[in-house]
């Protein structure tokens, strides 16, 4: 491949929204290069999903010697494990920096699929509960679009995807075209009896609504319940970019992937006021290296993809590139968690389970949806779900012996966790900019990211705990153990918001179609143009905005305003 090629489209990012991006831009009739700062990944090679404990070297212990010098915020991540751990980056060659009492947690895959081969998969609608919240209550700004104009794209990606669950009716989470849904166990229906007996209605428990198949779909096959997906799927099972969209971008012929490409900044043509192409570090070789297309789509996440652009300065815009408005980097959001509650739920010891279900449950936003509460805005959901203790409760539980190892072989009692999930405010005070003295591996300066939890978050986790706990009670629960850790920020690997969408270029950095105000054909299309968090998990919300602004971008050019 020449560096002096002109490409249709460049897409920055092989994850979730740049797979999709590939995807939708391929088909179209775009010649798309894609460039991904990672190595590739060989599924028959990488994906260990079926790789026994007791065949890893540390028998699935982890070698925590080496996490903790060269991933010691990587590993804080569940997913982060001895399988796994090549799916993370290293903390030593992707640092950043954090205000000391203002800890944040970066979770980052770099490699072919990125993010997407260790995502977790919940996959929910936002309704106009989310995208009318900042206007009604008069905080940060408006969202350009409603769900009715997002609607048709939810549909897309959903007919493509293949999502599993059951319809509810419910107007703050809309249904989706789904697949059959998993099977609560026995003890999740107890609990979803309780609460629809207590509660009047308004807290209802279903099924999580999930990117893996409950039936063969297209080309992939149906999951067959190994468990965990973080370590991949050569089945092909659950939703990524390389499962999914990348090979249906590689089929039509227009797509160039190039790994080992670390995005330096984006080429801006002062004459024109347009994007000409992006400059690239070869991972490998560390020479420098450009690239050039007519247009270009961010789709590195909400803080690779800020840092590219802040990093992009020129004299017209010295504050990062397409900040006109100064928002650029601003408005940082995660979701808030670790509110909830676990305790045991007594009966059916005559039922147990048979394999490893890939899901747990899922309790819809129930606070401010109808009526408002006096102590916060905005709302949460649960997830987390029932399953009967094993051999491993003799960690904790005491005993020596024959009869004590005998015991250990019967199952213990049904357990249950709600673990919930909060929406951040949008805050312009949650910010990221360059850090003006230290670089990563490659030469690229980092970020320093200044984010914290405020009052609303924190009233938010409280009420988790105390509903969670409300719930159990309702359902019979024995030994309820309320809980609220003190998780930082960026732990729910849900970042968004630092290029945030709007109608207004003076108070925003994106139109309604994730298109730059300020340079055209510039799009950016991962959680970075969020206006607001929501409280549910965001990753079907961008694939939907990407194929969106795909479409939109293809019709632009096709008029000749790109």
């Amino acid at each position: 491949m020449k560096d002096t090629e002109l490409f249709d489209a460049i897409v920055v990012g092989s994850g979730i929204t740049g797979g999709w991006a590939a995807k939708e831009l391929t088909e179209k009739g775009l010649k798309t290069l894609v460039l991904e700062a990672g190595r590739p990944i060989v599924p028959e090679q990488d994906y260990v999903e079926h790789v026994p404990a007791w065949e890893m070297k540390f028998r699935g212990l982890r070698d925590r010697q080496r996490q903790f010098e060269d991933q010691p915020i990587q590993s804080t991540c569940y997913a982060c494990d001895e399988w796994s751990a090549k799916f993370f980056v290293s903390d030593k060659e992707h640092p950043y920096i954090t205000d000391p009492d203002k800890p944040f947690r970066w979770i980052r895959g770099r490699q072919v699929g990125g993010r997407s081969i260790t995502w977790g998969r919940q996959s929910y609608r936002w309704s106009d509960l989310d995208f009318e919240a900042n206007l009604r209550e008069g905080i940060g700004i408006d969202w350009p679009i409603r769900y009715a104009d997002i609607a048709p794209w939810y549909d897309h990606v959903e007919e493509f995807v293949g999502i599993s669950g059951e319809a509810l009716g419910l107007p703050q989470l809309p249904d989706s075209k789904f697949l059959p849904p998993m099977r609560l166990t026995c003890a999740e229906n107890v609990v979803r009896e309780a609460m629809a007996k207590h509660f009047g209605g308004e807290r209802v428990l279903t099924i999580g609504r999930a990117a893996i198949l409950t039936r063969d779909h297209g080309e992939r096959a149906a999951c067959h319940y190994c468990g965990p997906c973080e370590r991949g799927c050569i089945t092909r099972s659950y939703f990524s970019s390389i499962n999914a969209t990348l090979p249906a971008a590689e089929k039509t012929g227009r797509m160039t992937l190039r790994p080992f490409s670390v995005v330096h900044s984006v080429i801006f043509d002062a004459k024109t006021r347009r994007a000409g192409g992006v400059r690239v570090i070869d991972a490998k070789t560390r020479s420098a290296v450009e690239f050039r297309a007519k247009v270009v789509f961010l789709c590195a996440s909400a803080l690779e993809s800020v840092r590219i652009l802040l990093n992009s300065s020129t004299t017209e815009f010295p504050n990062g590139l397409g900040n006109s408005s100064g928002e650029l980097g601003h408005n940082l959001m995660d979701h808030i968690k670790a509110g909830g509650a676990s305790g045991t739920i007594p009966g059916n010891e005559d039922r147990t389970v048979s394999g490893r279900r890939p899901n747990g449950i899922y309790v819809p936003r129930f606070r401010n949806v109808k009526s408002r509460h006096p102590e916060f805005l905005r709302g949460y959901g649960f997830q987390g779900g029932g399953h009967r203790e094993g051999w491993e409760r003799g960690i904790l539980q005491p005993g020596f012996g024959a009869d004590f190892k005998k015991s250990l072989r019967r199952d213990g009692p049904w357990k249950f966790t709600f673990y919930g999930y909060g929406e951040c405010l949008p805050n312009h005070d949650n910010f990221v900019e360059l850090d003006k003295e230290k670089v990563d591996a490659w030469g690229i300066p980092v970020l320093k990211i200044h984010c914290q939890w405020r009052e609303n978050e924190y009233a938010l986790r409280k009420d988790m705990s105390i509903a969670a706990a409300e719930m159990l009670a309702a359902a019979g629960a024995r030994e309820i153990e309320p809980f609220i850790d003190d998780d930082p920020p960026g732990f729910s690997i849900h970042e968004m918001g630092t290029a945030r969408m709007g109608r207004d270029p003076k108070t925003s950095v994106l139109n309604a179609f994730n298109q730059a105000h300020d340079v055209k054909n510039l799009f950016i299309t991962d959680g970075g143009a969020m206006t607001s968090s929501s409280c549910v998990n965001p990753s079907l919300t961008y694939m939907a905005l990407t194929a969106r602004a795909c479409d939109h971008a293809v019709q632009q050019m096709k008029k000749g305003e790109l």
